[in-house]
C-alpha cells in the first residue's frame, strides 16, 4: 500500500523527488506520514481539500479490502 501512496503523492507533487512517504503502524492501524517541499502542500491538499479528501477516501476503502485502517497525514517541518 505504501508504493500506491507514493505513487500517487509523486504524481501530484510539482518536486516528485523530494517527496517522502513514511509507514508507521501495529499491523491492523497504519499510518501514512508525508512530507513533501514547501510549494507543493497546495497540490496535495487541493481546492478546500478535495485532492486530499479523495485521496483518503481511496486508503478507506482499500483499507475495508484489506481489513485495515489507513490514515494519512502531511508533515510541515
Amino acid at each position: 500500500m505504501k508504493q500506491a501512496v507514493e505513487k500517487i503523492i509523486k504524481g501530484i507533487a510539482g518536486s516528485p523527488d523530494l517527496a517522502e512517504v513514511y509507514e508507521a503502524g501495529d499491523g491492523r492501524n497504519v499510518r501514512f506520514e508525508v512530507r513533501l517541499a514547501p510549494e507543493d502542500y497546495g497540490r496535495v491538499i487541493g481546492r478546500e481539500g478535495r485532492t486530499i479528501k479523495a485521496i483518503r477516501s481511496l486508503l478507506f476503502f482499500a483499507g475495508q479490502k484489506h481489513g485495515r485502517r489507513y490514515q494519512i497525514d502531511l508533515i510541515e517541518d
